[in-house]
C-alpha cells in the first residue's frame, strides 16, 4: 500500500517527521534524585545545628543542647548513607564515573570562567561541567574529613589530646567552609529554575541541555 504526499497513510501514522523531538530529555533517574535529597537533608541538618551550638544567638534561641548534640551527631554520622546505597544503582554509577573524568573540554570551561566568559560555546560541558565536577570532589573530601574529625571529638578515647585538639579545630574551621560553599551552591541553583526542575522531576528542557550541557546531549 503506498500512501501520497498529504495523504494520511499507514507510514505517515507510524514514523514522526525527523523535526519532531522530545522536548525533554531525561537527566537523572529515581535512585539519583533520591540520593541527592536524602544528602542535601543530612547536610542542612548538620548545618543547621552547628550553628545553633557555635552561635549564641542561636543557640540561646533554640536551647536543648544536648538535643542538638545528638542530632547534629547522628546527621554526621548517616551522612555517607545515602551515598553508599546509591551505589546500587547503575545510573548513580554512571554518573559517578562522568563526575570523576576531567577531560580537556573541562579545562576550556574553566578558562572561561576565569575569564568571566559565559556564552556557551565558551564553556562546552557534558552531563556535568567542570565546576560541578570541581564542587563534587570538594564536598566529598570535606564530608570525609568532617566524619574523622568528628569521630574524633566523639569518641574521646579514640587519640590522645593533641590529636583532638587538632580535630576540633579542623572540624570548627572546616565546617564554616562548607557552609559558605553549600551557600554558593544554593544560590547557583537559584539562580538556574532548569536544573532545579531536572533535579525535582528527573528531565530537563531539550534547548536548556543544549546551551549548557552539549556534549552531554549530544551524546544521549
Amino acid at each position: 500500500m503506498t500512501s501520497t504526499p498529504g495523504s494520511a497513510g499507514p507510514m505517515a501514522a507510524v514514523t514522526p517527521p525527523p523535526s519532531e523531538r522530545p522536548a525533554r530529555v531525561r537527566r537523572f533517574s529515581r535512585a539519583e534524585r533520591w540520593v541527592h535529597r536524602t544528602t542535601a537533608g543530612l547536610m542542612l541538618l548538620c548545618v543547621a545545628t552547628a550553628a545553633a551550638l557555635y552561635v549564641p544567638q542561636i543557640a540561646e534561641l533554640v536551647g536543648r543542647r544536648h538535643l542538638v548534640v545528638t542530632v547534629h551527631e547522628w546527621s554526621g554520622i548517616l551522612l555517607p548513607a545515602p551515598f553508599l546505597l546509591g551505589l546500587a544503582s547503575r545510573a548513580f554509577r554512571k554518573d559517578l564515573r562522568r563526575l570523576n573524568r576531567f577531560g580537556p573540554h573541562d579545562r576550556t570551561w574553566l578558562r572561561a570562567a576565569r575569564r568571566r566568559d559565559h556564552r556557551a560555546e565558551s564553556r562546552p560541558a557534558g552531563k556535568f561541567n567542570a565546576g560541578q565536577k570541581v564542587y563534587a570532589a570538594w564536598i566529598a573530601g570535606a564530608v570525609l574529613l568532617m566524619l574523622g574529625t568528628g569521630l574524633l571529638m566523639w569518641f574521646t578515647s579514640l587519640a590522645p589530646i593533641v590529636w583532638r585538639t587538632s580535630a576540633t579545630f579542623i572540624h570548627d574551621w572546616l565546617s564554616l567552609a562548607v557552609g559558605i560553599v553549600l551557600a554558593g551552591h544554593i544560590a547557583m541553583a537559584l539562580a538556574d529554575p532548569e536544573s532545579r526542575r531536572g533535579m525535582r522531576t528527573g528531565s530537563v528542557e531539550r534547548h536548556w541541555a543544549k546551551r549548557e550541557h552539549p556534549l552531554w546531549l549530544e551524546d544521549e
